[in-house]
């Protein structure tokens, strides 16, 4: 591959505005879908089986979408990454455009498929974007430039979700009206923030011999499989013991992002969907509140990461960031008062600013450069594997075990990150080199 060029922040930031528009819309998966499914009489032990969208696309998409781009080289279509997201960014906003006009539950679920596959078409490319863009001292800011964007793009999700239920009040169909304000927002966000990056920012084109060993390469329907099966058996000991802590980290937030509004509806307003809808509106709207908290958290702590990662190592400022993020799970539940649920969830803010960006530095040393997508698509299995595992088990937890009670949820998600925390130091790293 052609030489790196060192580039300026403002150029690594241009580069990852397009992560704002993603996380957006991931934004609204985690704070608006599961309050739409209650809108549209969901029953609480249905819920992690109706967020099985999330899991299965990410586990067939991301790593077959790695795969490929690792493969592509479109001058025509910007290069090797930007095909794919591109792609992914103008079908997460058709579907962001169409979820507002679910009339039932199953036609939600439906349209959450398309939206997840749209997201993970985007993701992963982006991550590889950034390993294929920046040498090795640049990667650690652009990947924490991510979790930047993280933090503002999901703010701003759930910060709508409490502004706009005060300015498009009633409803329109069986949903409120705010809805339509918010997901509409988020298909503009979506593609406008991707088309942004990829105007700005121009991929690394590949050597005269790189070029050639991609043009002879015949792919065909089994070459995504045969190249991910071949990684998975190749890859490095770094990334198994991250599929380990991934298990119990991406567990315990699915818990998390199912149960939020409920438990704060539970211990703020003593009240349910079952119960009390108006109400439970409330408890959405506040919820959209306490999770745009957290994301201002993540937004503003992603760069002091570096410096920490630098000094002190990726999986001891991992570690530490996710038993923060632990004891803001333990204490959020058994909160009463609304405004002492922020300092609750500041923790986890910080743990979500380390998960989107952290573990890359932990193995991007480990992994060869002309396989960054396949590897960067198998780390996202390793992410939806735990949420397909919770989809397809945590509704016979939560109805027999935690009796159906939100809070208990969120205790168990808080249980779950101290296990994965004390995994995280048990993690063999090479040392990188990271710059001021």
């Amino acid at each position: 591959m052609t030489k790196k060029i060192h580039l300026s922040f403002w150029q690594i930031i241009n580069m990852n505005v397009g992560f704002f528009g993603i996380q957006y819309s991931f934004g609204l998966q985690q704070s608006a879908v599961n309050p739409i499914y209650d809108f549209l009489g969901a029953h609480p032990d249905q819920i992690p089986l109706l967020n099985l969208a999330g899991p299965l696309t990410g586990l067939l998409v991301q790593p077959i979408i790695g795969a490929l781009s690792d493969k592509t080289w479109s001058p025509r279509l910007g290069g090797r990454r930007k095909p794919f997201f591109l792609i992914g960014a103008l079908i997460c906003s058709l579907a962001l455009f169409a979820f507002p006009f679910s009339s039932s539950l199953w036609m939600a679920a439906g349209l959450l498929w398309i939206l997840d596959a749209g997201n993970n078409t985007a993701m992963e490319p982006y991550r590889a974007f950034i390993a294929d863009k920046l040498d090795e001292s640049q990667q650690p800011t652009g990947f924490q430039a991510q979790s930047f964007f993280t933090g503002f793009g999901q703010t701003l999700a759930n910060i709508s979700l409490f502004i706009f239920p005060l300015i498009f009040i009633g409803t329109t169909g069986k949903l409120p009206t705010w809805v339509f304000a918010s997901f509409f927002l988020g298909a503009i966000c979506s593609i406008a923030s991707v088309w942004w990056s990829s105007y700005t920012t121009k991929e690394i084109p590949p050597t005269a011999e790189e070029l050639q060993k991609i043009q002879s390469e015949r792919i065909n329907l089994f070459t995504p499989f045969i190249d991910i099966a071949k990684a998975v058996k190749e890859m490095p000991k770094v990334m198994w013991q991250l599929a380990l802590v991934y298990l119990f980290q991406w567990y315990a937030l699915f818990c998390y992002w199912q149960n939020s509004s409920k438990s704060i509806a539970l211990s703020v307003w003593n009240t349910t969907p079952e119960k009390d809808m108006e109400l439970y509106g409330e408890a959405v709207s506040w919820t959209g509140l306490v999770n745009g908290w957290y994301n201002v958290v993540t937004f503003l702590s992603a760069f002091s990461l570096v410096y920490f990662a630098k000094k002190y190592s990726p999986k001891y400022v991992h570690s530490s960031c996710l038993l923060l993020a632990a004891i803001g799970f333990l204490v959020f539940p058994h909160i009463h008062n609304k405004y002492l649920l922020f300092p609750a969830i500041t923790g986890f803010g910080i743990g979500w600013a380390s998960m989107m960006g952290i573990p890359y530095l932990m193995i991007v040393a480990n992994i060869p450069k002309e396989r960054y997508g396949v590897y960067m698509g198998i780390i996202n299995m390793m992410i939806v594997i735990p949420m397909f595992i919770q989809t397809i088990t945590f509704g016979f937890i939560m109805k027999y075990f935690l009796n159906n009670d939100a809070r208990l949820a969120i205790t168990f998600s808080g249980v779950l990150l101290v296990i994965s925390a004390v995994l995280t130091l048990f993690i063999s790293t090479k040392k990188q080199v990271i710059s001021e």
